[in-house]
């Protein structure tokens, strides 16, 4: 990519990359083929709140997955995750959107209605514009994106996701919530001893994780769909002491994964973690979860 060309840059942490944020991409898109500009985002490795408070936040999605979707979902040329750090925590505001035209050669800004930035956040939408303005740069704030009457934001689809309505969340996201990672070896419990072979994935660090229970999903491995149940929790029937795990049944499949990288997106909770009084007790419930979980996919087919 040509260094010198000018671009236009969605401004934002874009956890989730939620219809709210879409939005936002979609104006810089059409901001960049007015102006004949190169599309761009620019947005953080790491929590801000979580570097200043040093409370653990755990997120929608990882960097990476960040970066993933923005690029599926839009024809953005470029992503740019800049370290959030104790140099970007103490930057003046003023200083922000200077480095946004020096160095990231910024020509027009998009954010949203509640982008806040520089040291203390003192830095607001409208400061943004009119500083953008004395620079000879256009500026978009973008506003509150609602649905139903509540405003589309991460904040509210995690507290969905931690109540397990992954529908629901789906809705505000404009796709499943997923967890992606590389297909991991398990204690082998779901096939010697439940008849279920299982796909085991392990959360990534810092990675939101729906609330336990078990859920009708789907999985994908290798550009390949699979109907899956799966569970997300710690096991408390069969492995007491267990850290969280996300382990995916593949519906009437049987087929060889570890190692490779694997998408769960989690369609329905089906019911909470419970813990049982035996494993045949268990291994019941597992088959009519698979039931459940075929009866869902069924009857909503474009999901495979």
């Amino acid at each position: 990519m040509e260094q010198t060309a000018k671009k236009v840059i969605a401004l934002g942490f874009f956890d989730g990359v939620h219809l709210g944020h879409q939005t936002l991409l979609r104006r810089t898109v059409e901001r960049a083929e007015e102006r004949g500009l190169v599309p761009a985002v620019f947005t953080f490795d790491r929590s801000p709140k979580e570097f200043v408070t040093g409370v653990p936040a755990p997120l929608l999605t990882t960097a990476e997955a960040r970066r993933e979707a923005v690029e599926s979902l839009f024809p953005i040329r470029e992503v740019i995750v800049a370290p959030f750090d104790e140099h970007m925590m103490t930057m003046p505001w003023v200083d922000f959107v200077l480095e946004l035209t020096q160095k990231y050669r910024a020509g027009w800004l998009v954010a949203g209605h509640d982008f806040r930035f520089g040291h203390k956040n003192a830095g607001t939408p409208a400061l943004l514009s009119k500083k953008a303005a004395s620079l000879g740069m256009g500026c978009d704030i973008i506003p509150a994106v609602t649905l139903d009457g509540v405003t589309v934001s991460s904040t509210h689809i995690r507290a969905l996701l931690k109540r397990g309505e992954a529908e629901e969340a789906a809705r505000f996201l404009g796709r499943p919530f997923s967890i992606s990672g590389p297909v991991r070896h398990g204690k082998g419990i779901g096939s010697s001893r439940l008849g279920a072979p299982t796909v085991n994935l392990a959360p990534p660090e810092g990675q939101l994780v729906p609330a336990y229970g078990v859920y009708a999903a789907r999985v994908t491995v290798g550009g390949k769909v699979y109907g899956a149940v799966t569970n997300v929790g710690v096991r408390p029937t069969v492995d007491e002491n267990g850290g969280v795990t996300v382990e995916s049944h593949l519906l009437d499949q049987a087929v060889q994964l570890y190692g490779k990288w694997c998408r769960v997106e989690f369609l329905r909770q089906l019911r909470p973690e419970r813990k049982f009084e035996s494993m045949d007790a268990l291994r019941q419930q597992i088959a009519r979860d698979a039931d459940s979980a075929r009866a869902y996919l069924a009857e909503n087919e474009a999901m495979l």
